[in-house]
């Protein structure tokens, strides 16, 4: 359940950015001005890649599990 939880994790958080990063390029300088919800999504997108683990150290225990699995 560990691996299954780090991967969903880390997918998500990095979709999550992709998507946050396009809405930020369609709006241009204005997707930066706090007048608009875009700057918040890109935020809040940003910290989900921090926030429980940063995606590195979840990539390292997907690796670690499967090595465990299959090493």
């Amino acid at each position: 359940m560990t691996m299954e939880s780090a991967i969903v994790k880390t997918y998500c958080s990095e979709a999550g950015m992709r998507c946050a990063d396009l809405a930020v390029q369609v709006h241009g300088g204005v997707g930066f001005v706090s007048e608009y919800p875009v700057q918040r999504l890109f935020r809040d997108a940003r910290v989900t890649k921090i926030y429980e683990g940063t995606n590195e150290i979840q990539k390292l225990i997907i690796a670690r599990e499967l090595l465990k699995k299959f090493g």
